[in-house]
């Protein structure tokens, strides 16, 4: 499973870097859980959750970010940006990257600005 997990984390770090985002962490770890990937969109920080749903018999990947794991993840980006205190003045934003489908065929969303940090 975390296999598929790094695959579809590579695959949205492929795509995102292809529409002119830049990489700044990977698979950043807290104890509220883990960043998928940290980038940079111009001046803008942006906190990108990977997910993949085979079936949509309990929803599409995007609608899995629960509000819970909103909260982690806002909990986790505080954690970065006070680890890096040259990003932390920067905007923030926090997008999801979604892939629905069979792995081989899975069908990616990209929702900017996915949730808000409060």
């Amino acid at each position: 499973m975390r296999a598929a997990g790094n695959a579809f984390e590579q695959r949205a770090c492929d795509e995102l870097e292809r529409a002119g985002l830049k990489l700044l962490a990977r698979n950043y770890t807290t104890r509220y859980g883990e960043l998928d990937l940290v980038m940079r969109d111009r001046d803008t920080i942006v906190f990108v959750e990977v997910r993949h749903r085979v079936r949509a018999s309990h929803g599409d990947a995007a609608t899995s970010v629960t509000t819970s794991k909103q909260a982690k993840l806002i909990r986790a980006a505080e954690l970065w940006l006070a680890s890096h205190p040259q990003h932390a003045q920067r905007p923030c934003r926090f997008d999801v990257v979604s892939y629905d489908g069979p792995v081989t065929q899975a069908h990616m969303t990209w929702l900017r600005n996915a949730f808000e940090a409060g």
